[in-house]
């Protein structure tokens, strides 16, 4: 769980409440935002503080924690709205950043009053966003600066590692980028993010002084804030597009709940499809829309709220209402909370609101016997003929990545549903067919006897619009069978026989695939409908894998040819 160490004092003025050292109070004001207090040190006047909702970057920093507090202490009520002065800054970025580190925010806020102590809230603030929510500064990276200090417009552009040099924070040499990567603490730590790539970014102002090297270091000159400065410009570079704006929203509210006041930046985008847009004003302080149901509000919690009950407690969250009907609320989610991506998580804040003591207990009156599913049966049935056939179960992710799923196996690409924050590189997306694991993992197993068989019966993820989560989980079974003699008719002999002790009557015809070999490959057809595919795989495929050996293999929709049985039962 992330912590923070808040100065109480500062907390309290943010907050309109004080405390007189009372820390149970305080503990058990944290549990409307999930939080609770760990320690304090009263020589410094600081209190630490765990954060219990991971899903909450607004709360990890002291401006953000007293702003979610207040509605639920009756401090305040409803949407807290940020509104947005006239454009004050153009970047323009340059198209080579395309592949590298491609898009950027920026704000402006002015009148800003620092105190040593703000200014190490606010890098206490960057650097949890930039570790957690940024992913170590993979997916984004936050800078402030002195605006005053700056010639503008600014410069989103890149550079060749040792073509340019500048002074890093912290240092009083100038420096190379290479040496940057080489000798700087910073980029030593991060310096794998860019030096994969020929040319490094770089953010410069008009008379080409540079601000920072993304997402390694600030310069010493331009990349330092003190108690001076007044008027801050806040940066945020990154590979995902609502990310970057997430996290400069995050930043930039918190200084505005400082006192400051926001100006818009201009980002000038290259014309390229890879872009949202020509041009973005960031940051962008539209609240979103989610329809709240009344019913399903109820059922979730147990509870028989009315409609205007509902709405109390939706200010009493911080959230806003634009409209009511007969059974749903147009919920108003405000800018800064980027947890929030379905009705489930404004249920939540209902439930917060309303308390969660306040919730009388029900004991389940349900029966203590069961049986297994007639599909569960079937499923079972098919993994013991698998066996029987000398094929050995595996259970891979559901987890992968285009690459592994497209790439490489000479296919076109289809949709998938994709991970929004993934952790790692390699699990960025749900699996939408089973042989690319199954040949992934033959593919780390070449050191084990042949011939190798093995299958899956597994779970794969498919888009599907008509469903509340958009998508759909279906069952698949998929075989690989890889030896130097491996070829059509042992796995189609395998699939009949499958099919023959299951009863299910099949046909084979031609097609083309293009992950397996062309005059090799059949479809799998169970009542006039292709369900599968069965056939030796295409060498391209082996190739990219590096397996030395023929791969033949099929796969088929186990979930639908059970329910072509059913109807025709």
């Amino acid at each position: 769980m992330p912590t923070i160490d808040v100065d109480l004092a500062q907390f309290e003025k943010l907050l309109g409440k004080t405390y007189h050292g009372n820390m149970e109070k305080l503990d058990e004001d944290l549990a409307y935002v999930k939080s609770e207090v760990k320690g304090q040190n009263e020589k410094e006047g600081t209190v630490t503080i765990e954060l219990k909702d991971t899903n909450r970057p607004d709360l990890w920093g002291v401006e953000g924690l007293a702003r979610g507090l207040r509605c639920y202490l009756g401090l305040e009520k409803g949407l807290r709205e940020y509104s947005l002065g006239e454009k004050a800054l153009d970047i323009y970025v340059d198209p080579q950043l395309k592949n590298i580190r491609p898009y950027i925010g920026c704000s402006i806020v002015k009148n800003v009053h620092l105190t040593d102590t703000i200014i190490r809230g606010l890098m206490h603030l960057q650097d949890k966003l930039d570790q957690t929510y940024g992913r170590s500064r993979q997916k984004t990276s936050i800078g402030l600066y002195c605006l005053d200090l700056l010639k503008l417009p600014l410069y989103y552009t890149v550079a060749k590692p040792s073509d340019f040099s500048f002074v890093p924070l912290g240092f009083s040499e100038k420096m190379t980028l290479t040496e940057i990567l080489q000798r700087h603490p910073k980029g030593q730590q991060y310096g794998h993010i860019v030096s994969k790539h020929p040319i490094y970014p770089l953010l410069l102002d008009s008379e080409d002084k540079v601000l920072s090297f993304p997402p390694i270091i600030n310069s010493n000159d331009l990349g330092r804030v003190t108690e001076e400065a007044h008027n801050l410009l806040i940066e945020v570079t990154g590979t995902l597009h609502q990310t970057v704006l997430n996290a400069l929203t995050l930043v930039t509210t918190a200084l505005i709940d400082r006192g400051g006041k926001p100006f818009a930046a201009t980002i000038n985008y290259p014309q390229d499809e890879a872009y949202p847009q020509r041009t973005v004003l960031t940051p962008d302080f539209g609240s979103k829309h989610i329809q709240l149901n009344v019913e399903y509000t109820n059922r979730i919690l147990g509870l028989q709220l009315t409609i205007k009950h509902i709405v109390e407690l939706l200010l009493t969250a911080g959230l806003g209402v634009a409209a009511v009907n007969e059974d749903t609320v147009d919920v108003l989610v405000p800018c800064y909370r980027v947890d929030v991506m379905h009705q489930i998580d404004i249920v939540e804040d209902v439930a917060v609101a309303y308390g969660y003591n306040n919730i009388e207990p029900l004991w389940r009156d349900l029966p203590t016997t069961g049986s297994q599913k007639p599909q569960e049966r079937l499923t079972n049935t098919a993994r013991e003929l698998m066996v029987g056939s000398g094929y050995q179960e595996i259970l891979n992710n559901t987890l992968t990545n285009p690459e592994s799923l497209f790439t490489k196996m000479n296919h076109k690409p289809t949709p998938t549903v994709e991970i929004a924050n993934p952790k790692l590189v390699t699990m960025t997306c749900l699996r939408n067919w089973l042989l690319p694991s199954l040949i992934e993992f033959l593919s780390v197993n070449q050191s084990v006897e042949f011939p190798q068989k093995i299958f899956e019966l597994g779970q794969v993820t498919l888009p599907n619009e008509t469903q509340e989560t958009k998508t759909k989980d279906e069952q698949w079974l998929a075989a690989a069978t890889t030896h130097a003699y491996a070829g059509f008719s042992e796995v189609k002999a395998c699939l009949d026989s499958l099919f023959g002790n299951m009863g299910v009557i099949w046909q084979i015809k031609p097609i083309v695939h293009p992950s397996f070999i062309e005059g090799r490959t059949g479809g799998v057809i169970v009542n006039a409908e292709e369900v599968g595919v069965v056939g030796e795989v295409n060498p391209l495929v082996l190739e990219a894998w590096k397996l030395e050996n023929p791969l033949a293999a099929f796969e088929v929709n186990f979930e639908r040819i059970l329910e072509l049985q059913r109807k025709n039962a």
